[in-house]
């Protein structure tokens, strides 16, 4: 009797636990964006009949739920903990590295959805025979330090990825391996140890990089005055494998010296900002935001620039959001840049180009985002 009595408890117990977290998933607030995680959730799924037959629904479903599970920061911070008690190097993907790095796991990817991407670029170039492209393809920083990965970790080479990719591109496109100028500073501080992004420094080099492909005269370190903006950066890999004991990092801020006016028309929110900072987010836990104010669909900056100044008359960048520390180096030498993050931007970017009269092209992406992501598969809608 008793033994029954405890059976309908423990059945009564689960079921209830089921349906109180069925009741706080439908009851409590959708957030878009996760501080925590640093990325944005999966948006409710679409269901339509071309994804329910190709089971993007499916996928979407199971996403949502796990993104928007009840109490789902808490959950993560209870299993990082558990797990660094248990002395494991690594949590949610991301290693506890040497040098104090913290480094997102990288395996082998799915070639055949690279060599979509790849064809949908080359289809987009063939397309556009009068624009000039230039894809520059960044590793993340596990890419460029596998050596300071904890003992057998497992880690597949990106410098592979990058070369398949180049030679999957057309000769029309000039690639641009970020190994290339990357690795002759590899000692210097190129990435955050705490987050996805490069450092300033290393959106520097990848400027003076570009710039030279285009034939234009790069400002050297002198021409800015470097000013530290945060000495409490714990970015995005942290947040993720909440690892204790992480040293935060620096931001750095390259200021001209002979400075230029700059606005940034962010379309999403119709919204004109004086300038390429938002010193508020430096108070926030997603500090890199500081950098054009985070992550929007569609930007276009002005900049008033002498006409010795102006390389070329307007750009266009698809990007991730490593362009965002880049990206205000490039306005010393066009004055109209147009910036497309084409994981959330949905219109027609051949239409945008023939509108905007826009005769150069700029990809700018992590090798990660870039395998993860189908973005690249919009191009040509």
């Amino acid at each position: 009797m008793m033994k029954q009595k405890a059976e309908r408890l423990l059945v009564f117990g689960f079921v209830g636990t089921l349906f109180l977290f069925a009741l706080f998933f439908f009851i409590l607030p959708r957030e878009r964006f996760s501080e925590l995680e640093n990325r944005y959730l999966q948006a409710s799924p679409h269901l339509t009949w071309d994804n329910l037959m190709s089971k993007k629904y499916a996928e979407e479903a199971e996403s949502f739920v796990t993104d928007h599970f009840p109490f789902r920061d808490e959950w993560l911070w209870i299993k990082s903990t558990v797990e660094q008690f248990r002395l494991q190097q690594e949590n949610n993907g991301i290693y506890k590295g040497k040098d104090e790095y913290l480094l997102e796991k990288f395996l082998e990817p799915d070639y055949t959805k690279i060599q979509q991407y790849t064809e949908a670029v080359n289809l987009f170039a063939s397309n556009q025979p009068q624009v000039d492209m230039t894809f520059m393809l960044v590793p993340t920083s596990i890419g460029l330090y596998p050596e300071r990965l904890p003992w057998l970790a497992p880690s597949y080479p990106q410098k592979k990825v990058n070369q398949f990719i180049e030679d999957q591109l057309l000769n029309e496109i000039t690639f641009m391996n970020g190994f290339q100028f990357l690795e002759p500073h590899a000692t210097d501080p190129i990435y955050y140890r705490t987050d996805h992004h490069w450092t300033t420094y290393g959106a520097y080099l990848a400027y003076v990089a570009y710039a030279e492909q285009k034939g234009w005269d790069p400002l050297s370190k002198k021409d800015f005055q470097i000013q530290t903006v945060s000495n409490s950066f714990l970015g995005s890999y942290h947040t993720r494998s909440q690892f204790n004991g992480i040293l935060p990092d620096t931001i750095e801020a390259y200021i001209p010296r002979e400075p230029t006016h700059t606005e940034m028309y962010i379309a999403d929110t119709n919204e004109t900002m004086t300038g390429m900072y938002d010193a508020s987010f430096l108070a926030k836990k997603d500090q890199y935001s500081y950098f054009l104010g985070g992550v929007h669909a569609l930007m276009k900056l002005t900049t008033e620039l002498d006409s010795r100044q102006i390389e070329q008359d307007k750009l266009l960048i698809l990007k991730d959001s490593y362009a965002h520390s880049m990206i205000p180096f490039l306005t010393r030498h066009v004055p109209e840049i147009h910036v497309i993050d084409i994981r959330y931007y949905n219109g027609s970017i051949t239409e945008y180009l023939t509108k905007n009269e826009i005769n150069d092209v700029l990809f700018l992406f992590n090798t990660s985002t870039l395998v993860s992501d189908s973005a690249l598969l919009k191009l040509n809608y």
